[in-house]
């Protein structure tokens, strides 16, 4: 589960790793969403959405990214780690980043009709919160953007979602 890196790395480096986590969903059939934990250079977490496959509504891939990381290190404050994911996270998903203390999230695409970062709404930035987090949105997100737009054109063709 861990992955330890020799050397510092780029934030679009943790993104590609997240799009490859993003990957295995498409490849699953799950909405092809990715996320991983970084503490000093390790990915300690990491996650793909699972909420067909595990018929959870909560199984998106932040939770369960935040929850290996949360059993890595046996704390559920993840006050020094960096969350990377494909998609900006959903209200569910920011409240957690909130409540999991991350200090920092970095996100791919935009989300119009559940953005709850940037685009609809702005928890973790909320000083009304007892706790707030930078966030970076953008980092590779046209790539991030063309992994959902093929899938859910795919998925159209095939007359589901």
């Amino acid at each position: 589960m861990n992955e330890t890196l020799p050397t510092p790395r780029s934030d679009e480096h943790y993104m590609k790793v997240a799009l490859r986590e993003a990957l295995s969903a498409y490849d699953a059939g799950e909405v092809p969403v990715g996320a991983v934990v970084v503490r000093n250079g390790a990915i300690i977490g990491r996650g793909f959405n699972q909420r067909e496959t595990l018929a959870d509504p909560t199984a998106h891939a932040e939770m369960i990214a935040i929850t290996a990381a949360a059993s890595s290190v046996g704390n559920w404050r993840l006050s020094d780690c960096t969350l990377y994911v494909t998609l900006e996270p959903c209200t569910m998903c920011a409240g957690a980043i909130v409540l999991a203390r991350l200090p920092r999230l970095v996100y791919g695409a935009t989300d119009p009709k559940a953005g709850a970062c940037d685009t609809l709404y702005h928890i973790p930035t909320d000083a009304r919160l007892n706790h707030c987090v930078e966030v970076t949105g953008g980092v590779m997100g046209n790539d991030c953007g063309q992994v959902l737009t093929q899938f859910f054109a795919e998925q159209r063709a095939k007359g589901k979602k």
